[in-house]
């Protein structure tokens, strides 16, 4: 039977509860206020997670059902201390005028070698907790409660060294660099970055939910620790405890235009091409894990959150093509999605009666 194209989708971020921010500064208060989705609420992202791509059962022709399931599923299934989160794929999206405007199939960028099952999927949910355990088992139930979706593939992460230090979420990565010095501080400054506005030209329903980008990175890791610790830092343009090359203070932004040349920060190191104004930092809310599936399969579930793709991720990919940090890491899979705004709503608003 052939399938039929639905209007669901995939990635993280289920609301349970709410934290309202002011998304738009330009509207009044009451008009801004938006439900920050329950993967964002927290400057500090949970230290263990699993996402787990779904693709929709062959003859299910429901996507009202599929979408009320999925979302029930999740809420009788979550745990105290985690999280969880679903977000919509461009490929269940059977009417365009009820689509995200940017929202496509996250294509093969140059140095990508996707893994088609390891890429996309009609949904992807993401569980997150305090134990690899407590996610794993929270995973097991969701997935065995699911009749209208199965398994396309999924990925654990973890986050070494999780904590919070000058107010941005950090963690350690299988480079052995601190990373997340980026992101934005509290819950105004996620939303700005991240929920969709009003004024954005996007469908009424998505006001409030976020682009996604998911990138499952491998990282050279025996490759990359054969290199001087100095030559590693200039790659990443950064000391390893997250100290500036040309001095400026950890908790700071350095100025680049200062050092044209890139004597003190190379040009092509990978701070300065994914953000070459460090004082007007690209607008995207990263939410990182590392991964380690043996056999010398390690890196990066590279995940980010933005209100608009093109200002964010797309443009940050362009400029890091020819960093100095590409022959050390092959992206593998991933893929683009949109979460919705906290509740049913959209629910509702995808599928009339």
């Amino acid at each position: 039977m052939k399938r039929r194209s639905l209007l669901l989708g995939a990635t993280l971020a289920l609301p349970v509860g709410a934290v309202a921010v002011v998304a738009d500064s330009g509207a009044s208060d009451e008009e801004a206020l938006r439900d920050v989705p329950e993967l964002l609420r927290n400057s500090l992202p949970q230290p263990h997670q699993v996402l787990v791509a779904l693709d929709l059962r062959p003859g299910i022709n429901s996507p009202s059902h599929a979408a009320r399931e999925l979302s029930r599923v999740l809420r009788q299934n979550r745990r105290d201390g985690t999280r969880m989160g679903i977000g919509l794929g461009h490929g269940l999206f059977a009417d365009a005028s009820r689509r995200p405007r940017q929202l496509t199939m996250m294509p093969s960028f140059a140095g990508d070698v996707l893994n088609p099952a390891q890429s996309h999927g009609d949904a992807l949910i993401q569980i997150a907790g305090s134990t690899h355990q407590e996610v794993q088992a929270a995973r097991e139930d969701v997935v065995a409660a699911l009749t209208a979706w199965q398994a396309r593939w999924q990925i654990v992460g973890f986050r070494a060294e999780n904590r919070t230090e000058y107010g941005k979420p950090l963690a350690m990565n299988p480079f052995h660099f601190q990373e997340g010095f980026g992101n934005a501080s509290g819950d105004r400054g996620i939303a700005d970055r991240a929920l969709v506005r009003a004024d954005q030209n996007e469908p009424a329903w998505a006001v409030g939910g976020s682009y996604q980008v998911v990138r499952i990175i491998r990282l050279a890791t025996e490759l990359w620790d054969k290199d001087p610790v100095h030559e590693q830092e200039r790659i990443i343009g950064r000391r390893r405890d997250g100290r500036w090359l040309d001095g400026t203070p950890t908790g700071d932004e350095p100025n680049f235009a200062a050092d044209p040349a890139g004597r003190l920060t190379p040009l092509d190191s990978h701070v300065r091409r994914a953000a070459p104004d460090r004082r007007n930092p690209p607008p995207i809310v990263r939410r990182g894990y590392s991964y380690d599936r043996g056999h010398g399969d390690r890196g990066l579930i590279f995940s980010c959150f933005q209100r608009d793709l093109a200002a964010g991720f797309k443009t940050v990919q362009k400029r890091l093509a020819g960093e100095a940090m590409a022959k050390y890491q092959l992206t593998t899979g991933g893929g683009y999605f949109f979460v919705p705004p906290p509740g049913d709503a959209w629910i509702e608003a995808l599928f009339p009666a």
